[in-house]
């Protein structure tokens, strides 16, 4: 895909004139990586702004036992803002590819010059990186004061709201996920969330077919976290 057709049509640069997209096009270096790679790890020192042409990339801490999964991005979405926001430049966390991804790779240098030209791009990617703040303090508080059936459905439903395709009857959660990853994901177990996902199976709310998960009923599956 052309560099310069992507990004006009990327959130952060939609109010960039054709000359400005044509000026920060060539500034993007492309990079792809195989499944498995580490894009970065935790507390290397950092200066790029990553976009993701097509792949899939997980974010995720190590807490000294296990990896804990923070977050999940796949196409049109980005990482590593933090490292361009903050003036020590060091990562908060690590980043690896779930599959074959292809990145557009922003340099801070770079990055610093054009905001100041065009500061609605820092302000929303300020805006998102707030965000994602909130839902990693929320996923913390989770891990902390709820079991983990609790744990597993709500990671469920943040995923519908992410990677979700609302259709007539329920929400298709479009990401495979293995059990391991879903355990990362909620401070469990793999053999608790295989039981949690079979109970619910069971109980009709979900359908798990390729390592994609069905959510048959939303208003009844966001009922489970208030019961």
């Amino acid at each position: 895909m052309n560099t310069s057709h992507f990004l006009r049509n990327f959130p952060f640069f939609q109010d960039l004139e054709e000359d400005d997209l044509d000026k920060l096009s060539p500034l993007f270096l492309t990079r792809t990586y195989e499944k498995g790679t580490d894009v970065f790890r935790e507390g290397e020192p950092g200066d790029e702004l990553y976009i993701i042409q097509s792949g899939i990339v997980k974010i995720y801490r190590d807490d000294g036992v296990r990896d804990v999964i923070l977050a999940i991005f796949r196409d049109d979405d980005f990482f590593g803002e933090m490292a361009l926001l903050e003036n020590e430049q060091v990562r908060s966390a690590s980043a690896q590819t779930l599959e074959k991804t292809t990145l557009y790779v922003l340099k801070r240098r770079d990055f610093v010059s054009l905001v100041y030209q065009n500061p609605m791009i820092s302000l929303r990617i300020l805006q998102t990186a707030l965000d994602r703040l909130r839902k990693t303090n929320e996923m913390t508080m989770d891990l902390t004061m709820r079991d983990a059936r609790t744990r597993i459905v709500k990671m469920l439903l943040r995923l519908t709201d992410k990677h979700g395709i609302f259709q007539k009857t329920g929400v298709l959660i479009d990401l495979k996920l293995t059990h391991q990853q879903i355990a990362d994901m909620t401070g469990t177990v793999r053999e608790t969330v295989t039981k949690v996902l079979l109970e619910l199976q069971n109980q009709q709310v979900i359908l798990v077919k390729k390592k994609k998960i069905y959510i048959c009923n939303l208003a009844e599956f966001e009922r489970l976290v208030e019961a």
